[in-house]
């Protein structure tokens, strides 16, 4: 597995296989940040292709931390903020983080996190062109059915209407209530929709959630607003019958529930919830 920057350009986990394609696919979304202030006003004027040619060159053959990264960059660009330099290099770069920056349940300074060129860790060459087919149906095999802007919300990437129209001939597409095409890949079949739905606890951030610009086939319009802002998908949730319930945290060793109104099963929830105990938190004993 490594860790890097992909899709609405945030970290993720994948297979090195799958990330070699994957970055390039998505570049546009992850270089555009550069044009932010956060970023503009440290390196204008500056040679960004040699920028990227010194991050290389100081990352090749080896793995260090983005301050050692930033440091030497500085040393190439007098002047400049160093650490900005380290992080313009992870955007215009492919790399992906060392190991340690992946413990479980621990934040690290974001300076020490180590990184190093994919190709060099991988052993696996960056696709040469943009494969947004290949995304396209990846997407849909695990999110689908699903229209046009749901895949460029997930993605992070616009102008894909091209795309995918261009593989409508090796798609299944259905029409929702609203009469727009949602797309979907040929081997994929429909749920029943009167099988029963369990109870889920989500992580913040999860796909289900993000997975589509149109939320209302996990979470209604008023519940998202309950959450959007403490940034839509960024709390954890639960859901009851397939739709958002409310939210958890962990805090002090003990879930804390808070549904958005009285549950008609409120048993089924405290159970999934103490099935979840060993997974999040060996001491977290309590419910709440």
């Amino acid at each position: 597995m490594v860790r890097s920057t992909v899709i609405r350009r945030t970290m993720h986990l994948m297979c090195p296989h799958d990330f070699a394609w994957l970055r390039p696919a998505v570049e546009p979304i992850v270089s555009v940040a550069l044009r932010h202030t956060f970023y503009a006003r440290e390196i204008e004027g500056l040679d960004l292709g040699k920028l990227a040619q010194m991050g290389r060159e100081v990352l090749s053959g080896r793995m260090m931390t983005r301050r050692g990264l930033g440091l030497l960059l500085g040393e190439r660009f007098p002047g400049r903020h160093a650490h900005r330099l380290a992080d313009a290099v992870e955007l215009l770069e492919p790399l992906v983080h060392g190991p340690s920056a992946g413990v479980w349940g621990k934040w690290r300074n974001r300076s020490l996190i180590k990184v190093t060129l994919a190709e060099d860790w991988t052993g696996i060459p960056m696709a040469s062109e943009r494969r947004l087919e290949t995304m396209v149906l990846r997407y849909l095999a695990a999110l689908g059915p699903a229209s046009v802007p749901d895949v460029q919300a997930w993605a992070g990437v616009t102008r894909l209407r091209e795309v995918v129209e261009g593989l409508r001939p090796r798609l299944r597409v259905y029409r929702n209530e609203d009469g727009k095409d949602l797309f979907d890949v040929p081997e994929a079949t429909l749920t029943n929709p009167d099988l029963p739905a369990p109870v889920r606890f989500l992580p913040a951030f999860d796909n289900s959630l993000l997975g589509h610009q149109d939320r209302r086939r996990v979470i209604s319009e008023e519940d998202r607003k309950r959450i959007a802002p403490a940034a839509s998908g960024g709390v954890p949730t639960f859901l009851v019958d397939g739709f958002v319930s409310g939210t958890w945290a962990l805090k002090d060793g003990t879930v804390r529930i808070s549904p958005f109104r009285p549950l008609a099963d409120p048993e089924a929830v405290l159970e999934e919830a103490e099935r979840m105990l060993p997974f999040i938190d060996a001491h977290a004993a309590h419910i709440a």
